[in-house]
């Protein structure tokens, strides 16, 4: 760190567009682009977030020039553990979002320097500031603004959001002392306002998929499901809840009188230049109303194929089911288990100039370019069914159902299929096999069945051991579950770091079990054989069950014997 006071000292002279240039990283026409972009923003923004905005550069590639351009260390906050004493230095972490920086360590030569994760380390200002908070001397080290505010969020999130609702707790008493009956002038800068606004973004960026927003007896609880699991995150006072709701519903479309019936809602937030689709459910309980926000956005949604977590054979058997020009294609599994992605990812393969994409869903999670979209509407009479009759109309080449829940729409899907269409939906079964069964029991002849389809994709998610994994000897229940092993395998368990969270797995990865549907299988669904008989024959064909795809993540070292439990454990017959 000694270069940090040469470089603070000849700052003044160097702009960020100057030697962004100079390390080859853009051209005078796209710093002239950017600055005119940034000009007509109604929002403050620095010249680097323009330029990653419009696409002009990344993040990681501006780090890379300041690094180089400055002489100083960069670092990556993922993998650090910040010490509370340092943490403590600053009380605010307001400071901190407006300048993008945080302090991460001491210098170990020098005791009163500081060393600060900062997106400028051109930033006099922000330098100074933070010099008279910690009174400490300031020593820049580079980073990206995303792993900057993804570290604020995960220290300080928790310690903004409380002060936003004790800041609104205190302003609402002093407006019922003063018996005040104005209203806000700036909605913006309204604490509740804002600290809607930080839960979503923290629950982004910590990878969450769901907000639970719990009245209880004597506070609210605050909970996000990330990797599948709920943590909690924060408690608030009671007092705080009808204003959370009231403003939820405003920007959620519902109506804020009733409190009596549940209701649904959506709405749009951007976090770190990405637009998150957020569905709302609100539920009265005894205590109030339950708030659930569901976070998805188009990226997340529509994947490229290899990032799913297909083995190789899994994924030529995937390719192979998605070449079929007609014929129905069933993705099955419970709530949660990443079926809409699988769905939205083979959509996107199929999307091509020449073909027309129709599909039917409640609700529409994603809006993709080139595919007509239709919501499903009961009260309108616009249900799956009805909306199916209407597209068979409307020259589709492929039709997306978002599920079969009844004998009529799976009918419809059946016809369609038959007549030269490709009808690809969900079903809620818990075995590529049953399925199949499943539509017989619906109504489904089974000759008609068994001409219309063509392959199915039973799926569950499981979650990703992070880095910190521990190796260790299998014990005999270890050995049980996974069966035969190789003298001296070792597997590997959750143990628990910064990155993590301390809970021992990042990130979820898809299990499958992918059943194409041959004319041996077509034989056996037209004699209406069982589901273990048509599962023994997709067995001897070659097919991994759920059970046998999560034993080879598991001896790959990518998830732990737990998740293999919970995921493929409800059927015992899946050997």
């Amino acid at each position: 760190m000694e270069a940090s006071a040469t470089v603070r000292s000849g700052r003044k002279r160097r702009r960020l567009g100057d030697m962004l240039i100079q390390a080859g990283v853009i051209t005078e026409e796209q710093l002239s682009e950017a600055l005119e972009y940034q000009r007509t923003q109604t929002r403050k923004i620095r010249l680097g977030t323009a330029l990653v905005e419009k696409g002009i550069t990344s993040e990681s590639a501006i780090v890379r020039a300041l690094k180089e351009q400055l002489n100083i260390d960069s670092v990556t906050l993922s993998g650090i553990k910040i010490p509370v004493e340092i943490l403590n230095l600053v009380s605010d972490p307001a400071l901190l979002k407006k300048y993008v920086m945080i302090p991460f360590e001491l210098d170990a030569k020098n005791p009163r320097g500081l060393h600060v994760a900062m997106s400028d380390p051109m930033d006099i200002m922000a330098m100074d500031d933070l010099a008279i908070v910690t009174n400490m001397e300031v020593m820049p080290v580079i980073s990206t603004n995303t792993d900057i505010l993804s570290a604020i969020d995960r220290y300080y999130g928790g310690q903004e959001t409380q002060m936003m609702a004790e800041r609104f707790t205190r302003e609402r008493r002093e407006e019922e002392a003063l018996q005040e009956k104005e209203e806000q002038t700036d909605v913006e800068n309204a604490p509740i306002v804002i600290l809607v606004k930080t839960l979503v973004e923290q629950a982004v960026r910590m990878r969450a998929s769901d907000i639970h927003i719990e009245p209880m007896e004597e506070m609210i609880r605050v909970r996000y499901r990330i990797d599948g699991v709920l943590q909690e995150i924060n408690r608030y006072h009671t007092s705080l809840l009808s204003a959370l709701v009231a403003r939820i519903k405003i920007i959620g479309g519902m109506d804020i009188s009733e409190k009596r019936t549940p209701q649904d809602g959506r709405m749009t937030q951007v976090v770190d230049h990405m637009e998150y689709d957020i569905r709302i459910s609100v539920l009265p309980t005894v205590y109030g109303e339950k708030i659930v926000l569901r976070l998805t956005s188009k990226q997340t949604l529509t994947r490229e194929k290899k990032q799913l977590g297909f083995f190789d054979d899994d994924m030529k058997k995937f390719d192979r089911i998605l070449t079929n020009p007609n014929g129905i294609i069933l993705v099955t599994g419970p709530t949660g288990s990443g079926k809409s992605t699988t769905l939205y990812t083979a959509l996107s393969e199929l999307n091509k100039p020449d073909v027309n994409i129709i599909t039917v869903e409640d609700p529409v999670e994603a809006n993709i370019d080139g595919i007509n979209q239709v919501q499903v509407n009961v009260k309108a009479g616009l249900t799956f069914a009805s909306a199916l009759r209407s597209i068979l109309r409307q020259d589709p080449d492929i039709i997306m159902i978002g599920e079969i829940r009844d004998q009529e729409t799976a009918s419809i899907a059946v016809t369609a299929s038959i007549t030269g269409h490709l009808v690809v939906s969900t079903l809620h079964t818990n075995s590529a096999a049953s399925s199949l069964t499943r539509l017989v029991d619906m109504g489904i002849e089974p000759y008609l069945l068994a001409d219309s389809m063509v392959g199915v994709i039973a799926q569950r998610l499981v979650r990703k051991l992070c880095n910190c994994k521990k190796e260790y000897e299998p014990t005999e229940d270890d050995k049980e579950i996974l069966g035969r092993l190789a003298p001296g395998q070792k597997i590997y368990r959750p143990c628990g770091c910064p990155e993590c969270n301390e809970v021992g797995y990042r990130g979820r990865i898809g299990v499958y079990e992918i059943l194409p549907v041959t004319s041996r299988i077509r034989r056996l669904v037209a004699k209406n054989a069982s589901a273990d008989e048509i599962q023994d024959e997709a067995l001897a064909e070659g097919m991994s069950t759920l059970r046998m795809s999560a034993t080879r993540l598991v001896l790959d070292g990518v998830t732990s014997v737990e998740e293999l439990v919970r995921i493929s454990y409800s059927n015992d017959d899946e050997s």
